[in-house]
């Protein structure tokens, strides 16, 4: 499980000690980003938790500001992150870092990252979306940098229903000045420290899926041709798919030969999901069910099922 860890409101030196990992596992200079989130929340409380920590004075148990800003955050290029039950989701967060000309982003002992969360950024009692892997950034003069990352989702093990809502996006960095942040021996005033919340927002859907069956087929003209399907979408809850009920769900036509389907009536699903309603044969052609879709849960169209008309 990789949302960012939480723990209680501790400061300074004390709760980096206290995140102290065994020796064998801390060996080497890289560590993985979920190795990292329980250092990343401890500095962060170390800083009082302040939104901003560029130019305030810190005190004498916290880490020191750096003078680093973001912008231009995008996540999965503006579109909502729609997820479904088991398969892990990736989508890009782009954005520029300003920072001072002798800071080296890409550096082993500076730490950067922009993830999703909600609630207060830091906050433990919210939650946070991270990548896998940290950001990669590129040098567009010597104070600026343009950045990319990843937010990496695992439904199973991340998600629950109420996820799907609004998420805000928030940016770190850490500057660890030659100190292993895995070693029981910090000098917490000898870190560089600044966030900054609210920098873009996003939005996480239940993925959604629809079916549509018509017959019988062949048919006579004039004839009735009953129309059924199916509107279901991811629940995070029981990692499986479930009916949508009660919602509007357009069936539409179109007619051999054309390339424009057009709505016959609305109806809605019932209590499990499902459709079903009526229509008189009139010509070749394929009926579907259209799905507009909600805050919670993406737009989606079925696949055109053909009658043949006698």
């Amino acid at each position: 499980m990789r949302i960012r860890a939480t723990v209680g409101a501790v400061t300074g030196a004390l709760a980096l000690s206290a995140l102290a990992v065994p020796a064998a596992q801390a060996a080497g200079a890289a560590h993985g980003k979920a190795d990292a989130s329980d250092v990343v929340q401890a500095v962060h409380q170390a800083a009082s938790g302040r939104s901003t920590f560029t130019g305030t004075a810190p005190a004498a148990d916290e880490p020191y500001p750096l003078d680093v800003t973001f912008s231009g955050v995008k996540v999965n290029n503006g579109k909502p992150i729609v997820v479904g039950t088991t398969n892990k989701v990736t989508v890009p967060v782009t954005y520029s870092v300003t920072h001072p000309a002798d800071l080296d982003l890409n550096a082993d002992d500076v730490w950067m990252d922009v993830v999703i969360y909600r609630g207060a950024f830091g906050d433990p009692a919210g939650k946070e979306l991270i990548g896998d892997n940290w950001p990669t950034c590129a040098a567009v003069s010597t104070t600026v940098a343009s950045c990319k990352g990843t937010i990496d989702i695992y439904p199973r093990d991340e998600l629950s229903n109420t996820d799907a809502t609004g998420w805000k996006a928030g940016g770190y960095i850490i500057d660890w000045n030659g100190q292993d942040p895995f070693s029981d021996d910090i000098d917490i005033t000898k870190v560089g420290y600044a966030e900054q919340a609210g920098l873009a927002t996003t939005k996480l859907q239940r993925y959604s899926k629809l079916t549509v069956n018509a017959s019988p087929e062949p048919v006579k003209k004039g004839r009735t041709i009953t129309v059924t399907g199916k509107l279901s979408r991811a629940n995070w809850d029981t990692n499986k798919y479930a009916g949508y009920t009660g919602q509007p769900v357009k069936l539409q036509f179109r007619k051999k030969g054309s390339s424009t389907y057009t709505t016959l009536k609305t109806i809605k699903t019932s209590s499990t999901g499902t459709l079903k309603t009526t229509v008189k044969a009139s010509a070749d052609g394929y009926f579907r069910y259209s799905f507009a879709g909600t805050s919670t849960t993406p737009a989606v169209n079925a696949a055109g099922d053909f009658v043949d008309v006698k």
